[in-house]
């Protein structure tokens, strides 16, 4: 069966039913997304996206057993994860999955384009169309929000795995680092919007309107497409749930947060020409100095406090 073509521009009707269906709404709004998203979140295949790629997952797993045969990455988005991390030699062959079209077609084309080689399927991390014990990693990162049925898809991940196969699930938000995180970013939006059209700004630093419009009619789809924050704790346990082995749990980002949040909503609040390769240095430097600060009061700060909370865990080798 051929997977769904994208369907980047959806209709009145479809955006009407798609706040009453969660998983027509991340399909519409993803594969809507796919057009720009490695520009929205400056996404690269270079250094710096490897590293933080890279360390991510050496962060929660550590770097025994590189690279991992057959991966298969949940909510592959454009390619970020999986891409990179193939390029820092954690992975070999690797396998794509997500619900939204466009989203696979990116990966696709970015996979191409750096001279790889990648399967993707369109599916649901619910009901993944792959036979048990077919991996020895299944990956994500910032997409288990979006699945209705979490521990579901742990199971998922689980099944499809070989005996003593990692799962590895990075960037999810925690319930405290996502409520700053967004009335950071409210108050960044409101601020910069309004300080762009004042008089001396507003010829060279003032957005279209419509392009102000398109973003705000976005962020109010995030509340479909976004469903869940996290305990650290609390996630932890749903893994244990669907039967994982070895669970732990690893928080970052406290202060790289408060400001790569800021940072990045002001960057679609005014118009990008202005933001040229110094301020594109400065977000980036800054965003490591305080990540090293984070990592360096971790002792002292609770988990839950951190923006982002990151899971692994194993495939039992024996049956229970």
């Amino acid at each position: 069966m051929n997977d769904p073509r994208p369907h980047p521009v959806a209709s009145e009707a479809e955006v009407e039913a798609a706040w009453h269906d969660t998983k027509l709404a991340q399909v519409l709004y993803h594969d809507w997304e796919a057009q720009t998203y490695d520009d929205k979140w400056s996404i690269s295949y270079d250094e710096r996206c490897i590293s933080y790629a890279r360390d991510r997952f050496v962060a929660v797993a550590g770097e025994q057993d590189w690279p991992y045969g057959e991966s298969l990455e949940i909510g592959c988005g454009t390619g970020f994860f999986t891409l990179n991390l193939k390029l820092a030699g954690v992975l070999d062959k690797t396998y794509v999955t997500d619900l939204s079209p466009g989203m696979v077609e990116a990966t696709k084309r970015n996979a191409d384009n750096l001279g790889f080689t990648v399967e993707g399927r369109v599916a649901d991390a619910e009901r993944l169309p792959y036979d048990d014990d077919s991996f020895d990693l299944v990956i994500g990162h910032a997409v288990i929000h979006h699945i209705p049925d979490v521990e579901k898809a742990f199971s998922e991940m689980l099944r499809v795995l070989r005996p003593g196969g990692r799962f590895v699930i990075c960037g999810e938000p925690t319930r405290y680092g996502d409520f700053v995180a967004r009335r950071l970013s409210r108050a960044t939006w409101w601020l910069a919007t309004r300080a762009a059209k004042l008089g001396p700004f507003r010829d060279k630093w003032a957005r279209p309107q419509e392009e102000l419009d398109e973003s705000s009619r976005a962020a109010a789809l995030e509340a479909v497409v976004d469903l869940h924050t996290f305990d650290p704790d609390t996630l932890a346990r749903m893994a244990r749930r669907a039967g994982a082995d070895g669970v732990h749990t690893v928080t970052e980002e406290l202060t790289a947060a408060w400001f790569g949040w800021p940072v990045r909503t002001f960057e679609h609040a005014v118009n990008p020409e202005r933001l040229g390769w110094n301020w594109a240095m400065f977000a980036y430097r800054g965003w490591q100095r305080l990540s090293a600060l984070d990592r360096f009061v971790r002792p002292l700060v609770p988990d839950e406090l951190y923006y982002n909370v990151s899971v692994t865990g194993t495939c039992p080798r024996f049956p229970r």
